[in-house]
């Protein structure tokens, strides 16, 4: 089901999650991810995770974690690599959320 970046995020804030996954097929990564971020902090899930995975050229990759990306998969990536990293990052976040609260 397509979604907007906002009515990601809402679902996630609403729904408390700790990480959000974003795969488009439509080459939209450079926009849509940095929306989502922005949607994101302004609906108050700052510290909700987001990770990018499918065909993102290298070359994109800078631009999506200075805009806050957390992770990106790219093809190839070994599914139990992934989890062990996207586990990680979560432990961290909270982590840091115990720390400042």
């Amino acid at each position: 089901m397509p979604s907007t970046p906002r009515e990601v995020a809402q679902r996630s804030v609403d729904a408390d999650v700790h990480c959000v996954g974003v795969s488009t097929l439509a080459a939209g990564h450079k926009t849509l991810v940095p929306e989502l971020l922005k949607e994101l902090h302004a609906l108050g899930g700052p510290d909700i995770l987001v990770i990018c995975g499918g065909v993102i050229p290298p070359q994109d990759y800078d631009f999506l974690y200075d805009s806050g990306v957390s992770n990106i998969f790219g093809p190839g990536t070994q599914i139990p690599k992934a989890a062990v990293q996207v586990l990680d990052d979560i432990e961290r976040c909270l982590d840091k959320r115990q720390q400042t609260a």
